[in-house]
């Protein structure tokens, strides 16, 4: 018989949604554990490390030195042909204000859990779901080669992209290739960038998606780019593309590479229902990815911080049923579903744009000046000079 443990919530995944899930269930009053399967919480890297100190805030967090890499003061968007989009922090959305170091503030925020009162198992691989009467009773976990289950009221599949969990719990987590952007990242030094912007080249350089460099401070940056699923051809056609912009562009061919990491994200506008009896997902795992940029970090801390303040209120009230639940899906569609919808529009017109037609999108958009003019009047001045980029599919 394999050893057994009971607790009120079971957190999978001590990733930034799973750890801030962790912490406010724990803050809630509930008796939480938080598995990772690693040997280390915030390893290995799977991120371009890209987030605002404006999204940091709204979840109660503060930026601390230790775990920023450098401070971007805004994103710098470049055309196939060259033509250049620079825009400062002040004037766009949450995907700048810092490149983390994200094994450093995974940890972070894996201690803010602990310090909460959430216990943490290192190496402990959920490998299956417990039910009783079709209802998810606990998970299965594989501890440093021993089996052993967890009994929980509630579980709460925070387990990234590539999430079991929650399919094992009956939620449905399938995509299309076309809402799949595979993606390559090197992490390189000796550039010679502006290391106080991000940079987004566009076009096909990276068929359906983007290349980037994320400055890192001192020379270094994260660069990488995505590639959309349904455009992927071969394997290991990603390391072709990312190694020809590379060698195309003169500040990044003479540099060294000193770490490579290969993932995918979704792009698809969130899962269909987040919530069963007794199950959650957050995250990564409930794909709340923005599915334009690929950004994922600020929805995964909403998401988890309403999932644990949920759950924990559940646990209080006696009821971890789906239907009571579902107050944790209506809250982040509520907050974060607009957007999603918006920018999977946005990215459903853009994988199938010719470099002629970003080109001209640059073009129309650059000289305006972005503090007065926003929003649905920039919309309205591109469409004017460049009608094509809102024709319909």
């Amino acid at each position: 018989m394999p050893i057994s443990y009971d607790c009120d919530i079971v957190v999978v995944g001590a990733g930034p949604a799973g750890s801030m899930a962790a912490k406010h269930a724990a803050d809630g009053g509930a008796d939480v554990i938080l598995l990772e399967k690693k040997a280390e919480i915030g390893a290995p890297l799977r991120c371009a490390e890209g987030v605002s100190k404006r999204r940091l805030l709204e979840v109660g967090i503060d930026p601390d030195p230790r775990w920023i890499s450098a401070r971007i003061s805004g994103t710098i968007m470049r055309s196939p042909s060259g033509n250049i989009l620079k825009v400062r922090e002040c004037q766009e959305g949450s995907e700048v204000g810092y490149v983390l170091n994200r094994h450093l503030f995974d940890k972070f925020l894996a201690e803010r859990a602990a310090a909460s009162g959430a216990k943490i198992m290192m190496r402990a691989g959920c490998v299956g779901v417990i039910t009783e009467d079709g209802k998810v009773s606990g998970v299965n976990v594989r501890h440093m080669g021993s089996e052993k289950e967890i009994r929980a009221r509630c579980v709460i599949a925070a387990d990234g992209y590539e999430s079991q969990t929650a399919r094992w719990a009956g939620l449905d987590t399938d995509l299309d290739p076309s809402d799949i952007e595979t993606c390559l990242q090197y992490l390189m030094s000796g550039l010679e960038i502006e290391e106080s912007f991000c940079e987004i080249v566009l076009g096909s350089c990276a068929p359906g998606g983007y290349a980037w460099i994320f400055p890192k401070g001192n020379g270094t940056a994260n660069v990488g780019l995505g590639i959309q699923g349904s455009k992927c051809v071969s394997e290991g056609e990603a390391k072709v593309f990312l190694d020809n912009f590379i060698e195309s562009d003169p500040r990044l061919r003479k540099g060294k590479v000193l770490a490579m990491v290969a993932g995918a994200v979704s792009t698809k506008p969130g899962i269909s229902c987040s919530v069963g009896d007794g199950i959650m997902a957050a995250g990564d795992a409930a794909r709340v990815i923005n599915p334009l940029t690929g950004g994922g970090i600020r929805n995964a801390l909403r998401t988890g911080r309403m999932a644990g303040e949920v759950a924990a209120d559940c646990i209080r009230k006696g009821d971890v049923s789906k239907d009571s639940l579902m107050e944790y899906d209506r809250m982040w569609r509520s907050e974060i579903e607009d957007e999603l919808l918006r920018s999977w529009r946005m990215k459903e017109k853009y994988v199938d744009m010719s470099d002629d037609i970003l080109d001209k999108l640059i073009l129309a958009v650059r000289d305006y000046d972005f503090e007065r003019l926003r929003g649905d009047e920039l919309k309205a001045a591109a469409k004017a000079m460049c009608p094509e980029l809102f024709r319909s599919k």
